[in-house]
């Protein structure tokens, strides 16, 4: 269950970059507090002398003129907060946002495969969009229900001790109820997200299935479920609503009945002649304006749960370990030692060999002592696998399925941290290394690669968006692509059959000449014919490559300078 706090300190630091902006509102918050005292003061002695002196219009001028000022600079400070406060939130979105992106992207595909992506898609855009109450509203009337209820007190202890006796009691009860009332909520905000997560990873499931549902007949179900799915995610919100709205009665009703107290004291007092009517007045205006910023406070607080149990989330994701980062230089020396920070990008000893090694080409690479596990099953993945692949040379992997083969090619691109051992480039740790380097000289075709919306030359030149004309031509000739370069495709390369997708994926991995290749099963849903083409163009784009070629097919094993094969984690070369 995610705990909610009334100040998450780490939403505040993430607020330290625009902390001019907070400073402005604290300020304004103070200064709005001295006014709203000036204000008391300015009414109360108009009304005195207006009623009860029966001074004329004319004598109160300067007063009326202080009061109209007194006001309008009172919402004037209300809207500069309001500005400030925005900006604040915007500032705070965007590199809350920017931080998860680039953190999820560093905890690579492994991980998100074993999220939903539908809920993390939720969670970066309406989740972090309701922090705006959080830090445009909540924590400005935050700065208000500190300074004016002090103020306040500080008056009335000055002018009638009594009625600041009854204030002082009284103001406590009202965040002492909000904590409670918030304990309940807690509950409630918890099973409203959820079940919006719920709601949009199944809608993303169906959309992405489509096409099986509608061969099956099954489509006309998913209307019940996701129908079902939005029944429970509006039972969730009403329930969130009520409990913020039964806490506002609860604390409109102690106000209204604190300041009754403070009024019945008062009126006694002036009839007995113990208080004149100008003091009695400005405390019965000051009495609500001590309790209306903490009744403020509070409401807002329930209107930014939502945003405050997202950004909790949020920070969850941020706190996982992001793959070979995890490791530090010092484990270089000690493969079994804990991770404890990000690692630097050198290595102790040489940090001209760190820099080199970002550079794959002419490195031997090797995987010392490896061991990969997973929370999910009880063996190993890999199980103390030590393997080198010879740089120039192409390396085929052959292994029964589930045996390891795509987490050797996940921990090359540093994707996977592995539990013990190290993998090492050129006597290097890559927990060591800048991975953005590493992996710029690394061409990668995935197990199951994504096409996206765009023409076939803008996908095969994803990772290098500069590439030439000439270049992705020769990309595509060697991986056999047969659809020309300027054909539009629709999203996940809809528009392709399978063989083609994987064709296309495969020039992307070859353009730009890296000098480390990683293909994995790279002929898989073609035909003989093609299989054929490629076995007999493949050659000449692999040379003076070092290339680790995972695949079954005889005629890409042919094409290896050596073979290993993986079973059960034993290694046979």
């Amino acid at each position: 269950m995610v705990a909610l706090r009334a100040l998450d300190r780490r939403l505040l630091r993430q607020a330290r970059a625009t902390r001019s902006y907070l400073g402005l509102s604290v300020g304004i918050g103070v200064l709005g507090a001295g006014l709203v005292i000036g204000q008391a003061a300015l009414l109360s002695s108009v009304i005195a002398r207006a009623f009860v002196g029966g001074e004329p219009l004319v004598g109160l001028f300067l007063p009326l003129a202080l009061l109209a000022l007194v006001v309008g600079t009172r919402a004037c400070l209300a809207w500069a907060g309001e500005m400030a406060a925005h900006h604040t939130s915007a500032a705070v979105k965007s590199e809350l946002r920017r931080r998860m992106l680039h953190h999820v992207a560093e905890l690579g595909p492994r991980w998100l495969a074993e999220h939903r992506s539908g809920e993390l898609a939720t969670l970066a855009t309406r989740g972090i969009d309701a922090l705006d109450a959080y830090y445009a509203r909540y924590l400005p009337q935050l700065v208000l229900a500190v300074a004016v209820p002090f103020a306040v007190a500080v008056t009335l202890f000055a002018t009638d001790w009594r009625s600041a006796v009854v204030l002082v009691v009284t103001l406590p009860l009202i965040p002492l109820f909000t904590v409670l009332v918030g304990t309940a909520t807690k509950r409630r905000v918890d099973r409203q997200w959820n079940t919006l997560q719920a709601l949009a990873h199944h809608f993303l499931d169906v959309l992405s299935g489509l096409g099986t549902l509608k061969a099956f007949g099954r489509s006309q179900a998913q209307v019940a479920v996701i129908r079902r799915l939005a029944d429970q995610q509006r039972r969730a919100s009403q329930s969130t609503m009520r409990a913020a709205f039964l806490s506002s009665l609860v604390l409109e009703l102690l106000a209204m009945l604190s300041i009754a107290v403070v009024a019945v004291g008062i009126g006694f007092r002036v009839l007995e002649g113990r208080l004149d009517l100008s003091t009695a007045l400005m405390i019965l205006i000051l009495a609500p304006e001590a309790y209306w910023p903490l009744r403020q406070a509070a409401a807002l607080y329930h209107a930014s749960v939502e945003g405050l149990g997202a950004a909790a989330r949020v920070f969850d994701v941020l706190e996982q370990r992001a793959g070979a980062r995890a490791r530090t230089p010092t484990d270089a020396t000690d493969a079994t030692a804990p991770a404890t920070s990000t690692a630097s990008t050198a290595l102790p000893g040489s940090a001209h060999d760190a820099a080199r090694a970002t550079d794959p080409h002419g490195l031997r690479i090797r995987l010392d002592e490896v061991t990969v596990r997973h929370p999910d099953r009880a063996a190993a993945i890999l199980d103390r696998l030590s393997l080198e692949f010879s740089p120039g040379q192409v390396t085929g992997l052959v292994a029964p399925s589930g045996m390891g083969k795509s987490t050797v090619l996940a921990l090359l691109l540093g994707f996977v941290a592995p539990d013990e051992g190290r993998v090492l480039v050129g006597g290097v740790d890559l927990a060591t290394l800048d991975l953005d380097a590493w992996r710029s000289r690394v061409g990668w075709l995935p197990q199951d690669p994504v096409l996206f919306a765009g023409t076939v030359g803008d996908n095969i030149a994803l990772r290098r968006p500069h590439a030439s004309d000439a270049a992705l031509e020769r990309a595509a000739r060697a991986a056999a692509v047969d659809v020309p370069l300027d054909r539009e495709l629709g999203e996940r390369g809809y528009g392709l059959s399978a063989g083609q997708r994987r064709r296309v994926a495969l020039a992307r991995a070859l353009v730009g000449e890296t000098p480390l290749l990683l293909l994995d099963e790279p002929t898989e849903g073609v035909d003989a014919v093609t299989e054929a083409a490629l076995v007999e163009a493949l050659p000449a784009v692999l040379s003076d490559r070092t290339v680790v070629l995972v695949t079954h097919r005889p005629g890409l094993l042919r094409l290896c300078d050596h073979v290993i094969r993986l079973d059960h984690a034993s290694v046979t070369a």
